[in-house]
């Protein structure tokens, strides 16, 4: 089964394209995960943006991880839905999104919610909203260490920063919030960089500590230095991509042995030349973003090469000797799996003997639930 742990009974296909989960892979990557932290499951506040799903939610509170990280209010408002405790918003609130923070402050008022500022006005208005509606907000420091896409330069005055913040009233200060997602290369460049970047924060928060009297928390990382934040000591890890995986992390991150658990289901829908096949996983059914060569693998045979692409058509040179007919079923793991789930409103779920037998809602690819 291994060998082909892809292939779906064909008696419980539907029509294509589709993506399927593999419930038992799924399992095992949470597991390893855990594995990863040594059992303590307080350490690990891991992304949603992969999955987007509910059930994945309630299978994260079976194995004790209560403690998840969100990127859009649609996010946060589906682990409200799905009872989890602690629910991390990484996204400025900013503008109108402030109004929406409130009303799901209000509406949901059992989950341990916090979220990010990066400056001292955005603070303040996050602190007059706090007095207006009778509400503590709980607040990070949102630390840029080195992707320049939002936060305080690590290496500038952010304590001074820190000091402010606290002193603002209805704001619970709770400590900062690191992502270094632009680091790139093999195990020990990360480990080094995202090292040195690390001991910088922690010699800065030694001092902190003495000013404030107590510690901070610190949430840090993605996939990519997750092996890293693993093994500090009072750090929540924040990967997401582990619970599918996909080709991208498994060629480029092959220290972490977790397996890809979501795959792209298409059929043969045209033969326009003798040695090209045509299949309907289109830019509507699979990220897009990169060149074509990274946006999907075939599994069925390593021999078709996508060599063409538009909105509902891939077309696949075959370079072997394998004859193909019109109405097959291929097989596909997509190079980034994140915004390829987001592109499906459900998905096909897969038990250990490859029956689909469920289908669940990406309910936060959503903008919107109901704030």
């Amino acid at each position: 089964m291994e060998n082909n742990w892809w292939k779906i009974n064909p008696k419980t296909l539907t029509d294509t394209p589709f993506l399927a989960l593999y419930v038992d892979r799924i399992r095992y990557n949470i597991e390893h995960l855990i594995e990863s932290v040594n059992g303590n499951t307080q350490r690990l506040r891991p992304h949603i943006k992969t999955h987007k799903l509910g059930e994945i939610l309630d299978l994260y509170k079976t194995y004790k991880i209560n403690k998840v990280k969100c990127a859009t209010i649609a996010e946060v408002e589906l682990c409200a839905i799905h009872n989890v405790s602690d629910i991390l918003l990484a996204y400025q609130p900013t503008g109108l999104k402030q109004k929406r923070w409130i009303t799901l402050l209000h509406k949901y008022s059992s989950p341990n919610f916090s979220t990010i500022v990066d400056n001292i006005d955005t603070a303040n208005e996050l602190s007059e909203l706090g007095k207006n509606y009778n509400l503590t907000l709980n607040i990070y420091l949102d630390i840029n260490a080195g992707m320049d896409r939002t936060g305080v330069d690590f290496k500038s005055n952010w304590e001074d920063l820190v000091i402010s913040i606290t002193q603002l009233p209805n704001i619970n200060f709770l400590g900062l919030h690191i992502y270094d997602g632009h680091l790139k290369g093999t195990i020990e460049q990360r480990t080094q960089e995202a090292s040195d970047t690390f001991n910088h924060i922690t010699n800065k928060l030694s001092t902190l500590k003495q000013k404030l009297g107590h510690e901070l928390k610190i949430i840090a990382g993605g996939s990519n230095t997750f092996p890293f934040y693993a093994t500090q000591e009072n750090v929540e890890s924040s990967p997401g991509t582990f619970v599918f995986w996909d080709i991208n992390y498994q060629t480029n991150l092959p220290e972490q042995n977790f397996k890809p658990a979501a795959v792209l289901v298409g059929t043969i829908i045209s033969k326009p030349t003798e040695n090209t096949l045509c299949i309907d996983i289109g830019y509507k059914s699979v990220a897009s973003e990169n060149p074509l060569d990274k946006r999907l693998t075939i599994l069925n045979d390593d021999k078709l090469i996508p060599i063409s692409h538009s909105e509902e058509h891939l077309v696949l040179e075959n370079k072997g000797n394998r004859k193909y007919k019109l109405g097959e079923t291929i097989y596909a793991i997509p190079y980034h799996i994140c915004p390829t789930c987001a592109l499906y409103e459900t998905v096909q779920i897969v038990n250990s003997q490859r029956d689909i037998y469920d289908e669940w809602t990406v309910l936060a690819r959503n903008k919107k639930i109901s704030i």
